[in-house]
């Protein structure tokens, strides 16, 4: 795998996660009848904050323990090839345009939500949900435009 491959692999998983726990939070709230302000604003922070570091954290680790692994099969020192061609950054660009059509898409529906007489917090809600959804999205088209060969 490659240093671009792995960096999506961490980002799409610590993203599917996220996008899990924020759900299943929401429903939780909704059933409960706690889908008021204050929550669903903390409920907005934890998942920022569990974006970045989980983000930064995995990323991190991976690339760690993956030049240990690599050290320990070979018996030398492992060389990071982080350098970023063109290839990737034409696939970066692509993975970048899915995730702004998704989020862009993702955020008329939100604004709908509003139109058709949702309260404010079903709108913003709806459109944290689809930054997530967009930036899953996003890296699983990286991904895919990786494993395909460009």
């Amino acid at each position: 795998m490659t240093f671009q491959q792995k960096n999506i692999t961490v980002s799409l998983a610590s993203f599917s996660l996220i996008l899990a726990f924020f759900l299943v939070r929401v429903f939780q709230m909704i059933q409960n009848d706690t889908f008021i302000a204050t929550n669903v604003f903390r409920l907005w922070g934890i998942t920022i904050v569990m974006a970045i570091v989980t983000t930064i954290i995995g990323t991190i680790l991976t690339h760690i323990v993956s030049a240990i692994i690599e050290a320990v099969r070979t018996q030398e020192e492992p060389d990071v090839e982080d350098i970023e061609d063109e290839r990737d950054q034409i696939i970066d660009l692509k993975g970048t345009r899915v995730t702004y059509m998704v989020f862009s898409l993702g955020s008329l529906l939100a604004m709908l939500t509003f139109v058709f007489g949702q309260p404010p917090l079903v709108m913003f809600t709806a459109l944290i949900f689809s930054g997530l959804v967009a930036q899953i999205i996003g890296d699983a088209t990286r991904m895919y435009i990786y494993r395909r060969g460009f």
